[in-house]
């Protein structure tokens, strides 16, 4: 059946920000305030580092370049627990304090980007840009926007403008081989991936793609490596245990797989694609009661997760609940017509129904899109 591969794009890291002259001095010259709010090295939760700069911002006595660093600090740990309008509302006030400080347009535009609002993040990169022409990480992210609004052209010449200022940015090279893995390009994809693997050993999303590229290319093994590797360096990394359980269950080793969907899970409680994928492994070892629970936990996640919808309508439909796979089928389709596994699905279900005329069209509709569709549901023993 053709389960499509779950995202690997990695999420872009904004920039920490260069604190202002209080942040030029030394760690244990700072009042633990700035220690806090400035969180060198990310040592403190987003909370803590929020705390601290709050308490710089209602001191009273600092200058406007750093109430805008505390505002634009205060923002990113807003932004890591997931708050963007607080974090928007801290970023306005730091731009509204001091209108030449890129960090504070650089990362509204990542709370834009995270909010889908893609126009208005370009417009704030490009205002970052204006202040600081030739930072790599801005041109990245900038080119991160573009490549969100499907313009690979674009992201990959901001790609290419921020490797021409640092030839040893290892982001720039993953998310360059992420537009040209998109473009249908992956040998150029690879190269990049590997670029990034060169300039940065220890980055664990080059390592992730590096594996998502082999496995789109049918190299499983060297998939499992390079997953397994992402892992070793970053045990926290959910998008890694998936991806590596989607190569377990290709390999058949379905409780490997579960093992590595569950642990993704656990790692991001609203994982919806892992869900799924741990549905479908769960729906090949036959266990469907465990499958549909888990396939209606993406679902309330992500009513409109045409991948959970359709998986559920052919679990249903393996167990004889025509009516309701027919509704999942339905749901499915009603936000993507072009859905061969959904159309191929529901007319196996209406011809189970007897409405000979409504399978014959849609099997006929899912050839068209896909000609070999028959066959895998064959295989898949759905008839």
């Amino acid at each position: 059946m053709g389960q499509p591969l779950t995202s690997i794009s990695m999420a872009i890291t904004v920039s920490l920000l260069a604190a202002a002259s209080a942040a030029s001095q030394q760690e244990q010259e700072l009042p633990s305030e700035w220690t806090l709010c400035i969180n060198e090295g990310n040592v403190y939760p987003p909370d803590i580092a929020a705390d601290g700069c709050t308490a710089v911002i209602r001191s009273g006595n600092r200058r406007p370049r750093e109430l805008a660093v505390a505002f634009t600090n205060r923002g990113l740990a807003f932004r890591a627990q997931g708050d963007t309008e607080r974090a928007l509302a801290d970023y306005d006030a730091a731009i509204k304090l001091d209108p030449d400080f890129a960090f504070a347009f650089n990362n509204r535009g990542a709370a834009r980007r995270d909010k889908g609002d893609y126009d208005r993040a370009i417009a704030d990169y490009n205002e970052a840009l204006r202040i600081d022409p030739r930072n790599a990480a801005i041109l990245t992210n900038r080119g991160a926007a573009y490549r969100d609004k499907g313009d690979l052209d674009r992201a990959i010449a901001d790609y290419n403008e921020a490797l021409r200022i640092d030839p040893k940015y290892a982001t720039a090279f993953t998310n360059r081989g992420n537009a040209y893995r998109e473009k249908g390009d992956l040998d150029r994809a690879a190269i990049d991936y590997d670029a990034a693997i060169e300039a940065d050993p220890t980055n664990a999303v080059a390592f992730n793609n590096r594996g998502a590229a082999y496995l789109i290319g049918g190299d499983v093994e060297s998939a499992l490596t390079y997953y397994s590797q992402a892992i070793r360096l970053d045990p926290n990394y959910a998008l890694a245990f998936n991806n590596r359980g989607m190569v377990w269950r290709r390999k058949g080793d379905l409780d490997h797989a579960l093992l590595d969907f569950g642990e993704a899970i656990r790692l991001n409680p609203r994982f919806g694609a892992a869900m799924v994928n741990r549905a479908n492994a769960l729906r090949d070892k036959g266990d469907l009661d465990r499958a549909l629970a888990d396939y209606g936990d993406a679902i309330r996640l992500n009513p409109r997760n045409t991948f959970a919808l359709s998986s559920r309508g052919l679990a249903r439909l393996r167990r004889g609940e025509v009516d309701d796979s027919i509704a999942d089928f339905d749901a499915a389709l009603a936000l993507n017509a072009r859905l061969a596994d959904c159309l191929y699905g529901r007319g196996i279900a209406k011809r189970k129904k007897g409405d000979l005329a409504g399978a014959h069209a849609d099997l006929t509709a899912a050839k068209a899109i896909r000609p070999g569709i028959a066959q895998e549901f064959a295989m898949s023993e759905i008839e």
